[in-house]
C-alpha cells in the first residue's frame, strides 16, 4: 500500500493484505477487486484522489469497469453508475448531470428532469450538465449502455 503514510498503523489489524509498492494497479483497483471477489454486490466509493488529476482521471475511468464502484461519494456529490433503471430521491431543483459510459448513450428514458433524456443519443463525448429535478421523485433509465449520473450528497 503506497498510498498509506505510516506502514506501522496496520499492525493494530488482525489481517491485512500487503501488496508490493511497485505494481500495475493502484490500492483502488486492488481494493475493489477484493470487494467483488468477496461477493460484495454493491460497492460504494468514497473520497480518493488525493488532490492529483492523474489520480482522478483513473477513478473516473473505473466507472468503465464491470469491477468498479457502484457509487462514488464525492465531497458535494454522489456518483452513480447506472446500468439498470432506477428511482432516486433528491431535492426539487437539484442539479443533475448525465454522463455516458462504455462508448455512448442510447434509449435512455427520464421522468423527473427538466430536460428528459427520452430520444437522446449520444457518442461518448456527448453529455447532459447541470439539468434539473423538477421534483423530489428522480426516474432514469439508462436504455442499451450504462451511464454515470451526478447527483447532489
Amino acid at each position: 500500500m503506497d498510498s498509506i503514510s505510516d506502514p506501522k498503523i496496520l499492525t493494530q489489524y488482525p489481517a491485512v493484505l500487503a501488496f508490493s509498492r511497485d505494481k500495475d494497479d493502484t490500492d483502488t483497483e486492488i481494493g475493489l477487486r477484493e470487494l467483488r471477489a468477496r461477493g460484495y454486490g454493491w460497492v460504494v466509493m468514497a473520497g480518493g484522489g488525493g488532490g492529483r488529476l492523474d489520480h482522478l482521471l483513473a477513478l473516473r475511468a473505473l466507472l468503465e469497469r464491470p469491477s468498479g464502484p457502484d457509487e462514488w461519494l464525492c465531497s458535494g456529490e454522489r456518483i452513480v453508475r447506472l446500468v439498470e433503471p432506477r428511482r432516486f430521491s433528491v431535492p426539487a431543483e437539484a442539479i443533475v448531470s448525465v454522463f455516458p459510459l462504455a462508448g455512448g448513450a442510447t434509449g435512455m428514458h427520464s421522468e423527473g428532469l427538466k430536460w428528459p433524456l427520452d430520444g437522446l443519443s449520444w457518442d461518448q463525448s456527448q453529455f447532459g450538465v447541470s439539468n434539473v429535478a423538477t421534483t423530489g421523485d428522480l426516474f432514469i433509465d439508462p436504455g442499451q449502455r450504462p451511464l454515470f449520473i451526478v447527483l447532489p450528497l
